[in-house]
């Protein structure tokens, strides 16, 4: 429509619709943002601001449909002469999308229904109606239940992608008028979560308050699986390398490290200089074994040629370690951000024994190719911003408490 200039030349030249038909499904477009797409004149209709917007959206869903198909073709068995582009484009309303992609993922119908206040029959008949266009089926039922088959994880996986950007039009357009509102996903690792990611969560909400942030914690892997769905925004944590990060965009904020923490009143807090045997001998709290901050630590004591310490517990919880280190005279490695309020306030402390060889980059991961919600780039600027103002994430000065 916006490349044709007029109802009737895209109804009948490229929509292959009768004008009528194209007519209200721009109405019910406008009617539904509560906003004009196009200028009405005499020489027929032109995209206004507002439709640019849409338009840009429009474009990025058309890819969508677009790489489906080939993934189709290539992985989930249909026919290179299925018309997977119109019947995608048939079913595009955010609400059916979302069923077929939540039916996928959660692999029961009843619970599904009940998600989204509709029969199961309505979603059979849904199921079915997309399964006889593509000419495969996207779930089968197996003694454990529905399971899906290739196509149905390559057409979950896009449409949770479609939806993504359906989600974003609406803020577009607030934001064009100056409102920053629309949701916000954040995949959070541990690392950003006890100072950075609050900070700038409320140093933003508080300017634009009808802006509405949610926080997902999980491991990396999980997290990244939703950034590429498009069910995350960005992911604020410790930045991977190689294969796991093939396709994401990566910005580096800051490098931290490991650090040697305890309570204040531990016996090696008097120590001016902990060595390593000190290290070997005490009882240590560590995250699980094959985190990436684990895995740094250990590297340091393999590098040393000495044996790492055998944890004594073995926790994720970043409130058990903080009751283990204040209780008890068991030590921690950990990045100290993760304990900056305790550390700050005295009740912890960093040994004076540097772990230099576990650095790392932490900074924020985005799909490639992404083109975030305006909350979420205000958010990404937020956090740049706490960073570039506390000198707790400047390289050259270690968040430390030297005895």
């Amino acid at each position: 429509m916006a490349a044709a200039g007029s109802i009737a030349k895209a109804a009948d030249e490229q929509l292959h619709r009768v004008a009528s038909g194209v007519t209200r499904s721009i109405s019910e477009l406008e009617g539904a943002l509560g906003r004009p797409l196009f200028d009405r004149g005499s020489r027929g209709m032109t995209l206004n601001s507002y439709g640019g917007l849409v338009l840009a959206r429009a474009h990025r869903i058309e890819r969508e449909f677009e790489e489906a198909r080939a993934q189709l073709v290539a992985r989930g068995g249909i026919g290179t002469s299925a018309d997977v582009h119109s019947l995608f484009a048939s079913i595009l309303n955010g609400r059916r999308l979302a069923v077929i992609a939540s039916l996928v993922e959660k692999r029961n119908m009843p619970a599904v229904a009940r998600e989204f206040g509709i029969t199961q029959p309505a979603i059979s008949r849904a199921l079915k109606d997309l399964e006889a266009g593509l000419g495969v089926p996207l779930l089968e039922r197996k003694s454990r239940g529905l399971v899906p088959t290739a196509a149905g994880e390559i057409a979950a996986f896009h449409f949770k992608r479609v939806l993504a950007e359906l989600r974003h039009i609406g803020p577009d357009i607030a934001a064009s008028e100056g409102t920053l509102q629309g949701s916000v996903t954040v995949g959070a690792l541990p690392l950003g979560r006890t100072q950075i990611l609050p900070v700038a969560i409320a140093s933003l909400v508080a300017r634009h308050p009808r802006l509405h942030v949610a926080t997902v914690e999980s491991p990396y892997d999980a997290l990244a699986a939703s950034l590429r769905s498009g069910e995350v925004d960005f992911i604020l944590g410790a930045l991977r390398s190689g294969a796991t990060a093939k396709d994401l965009q990566q910005e580096a904020l800051f490098v931290d490290r490991i650090s040697v923490i305890a309570r204040a009143g531990h016996p090696l807090a008097r120590i001016a200089r902990v060595d390593i045997d000190a290290l070997r001998q005490a009882t240590w709290a560590l995250s699980r074994h094959g985190t990436p901050g684990r895995e740094l630590f250990e590297r340091f004591f393999h590098a040393a040629r000495e044996a790492p310490p055998i944890p004594a517990v073995e926790t994720g919880d970043l409130a058990v370690l903080r009751g283990l280190l204040l209780e008890s005279d068991m030590l921690t490695a950990i990045s100290a951000h993760q304990l900056h309020y305790e550390i700050r306030d005295g009740s912890l402390v960093v040994l004076d024994f540097p772990l230099e060889e576990t650095r790392r980059d932490i900074g924020l991961s985005q799909r490639l190719g992404a083109f975030p919600s305006p909350g979420a780039r205000a958010l990404m600027q937020e956090i740049r911003a706490v960073i570039e103002r506390s000198a707790d994430f400047h390289p050259q000065e270690w968040p430390s408490t030297r005895i």
